[in-house]
């Protein structure tokens, strides 16, 4: 990732379904400004390891996450919103998660998070990582060598550290 500690979150477009699931737009400066902020970066909705291990610790310990301080969660995919919004229902997110759409690889790719999994068949996807975002400023990251496993990103390991 080319995002590091202490860089300013680059201004980007997410986009999600509402309750009414009507398309929305919204950029990462609205999401990230005056909060302090957890987002995960999974490779793919529905995928083994971020539906099994990654999005369901952060959904199972988003009490331990609000008494750390932290006012969101957020969950950002190279998928599309309705996809995005359909994972999140399958996972009782329910208000805990944010589930964010970066279908164009845009928010994924200033952060240097952007992988090729065409060989794959999957297109451009992300790295898996977890980072803390405090009033727009990253002040942790923890990326995984490899996106078939989730330890230092995962929850549990991720909210003992902060």
């Amino acid at each position: 990732m080319k995002i590091k500690e202490g860089d300013k979150i680059p201004n980007s477009e997410f986009y999600y379904l509402d309750e009414s699931d009507v398309l929305k737009k919204i950029f990462t400066s609205e999401l990230f400004d005056n909060n302090k902020t957890i987002v995960i970066g999974v490779p793919g909705a529905f995928t083994k390891v971020c539906s099994a291990k990654h999005l369901p610790g952060y959904v199972n310990n988003f009490e331990v996450a609000k008494k750390k301080g932290i006012s969101k969660i957020i969950c950002v995919s190279v998928n599309d919103p309705n996809v995005m919004k359909a994972w999140g229902d399958s996972q009782k997110v329910e208000n805990k998660i944010f589930m964010a759409a970066d279908p164009y690889c845009e928010f994924t790719k200033s952060i240097g998070a952007d992988i090729d999994r065409f060989d794959r068949g999957q297109g451009m996807r992300s790295t898996r990582y977890t980072m803390l975002v405090e009033n727009n400023i990253a002040t942790k990251i923890k990326a995984e060598e490899d996106t078939a496993t989730c330890e230092i990103s995962a929850a549990e390991n991720f909210l003992d550290s902060i």
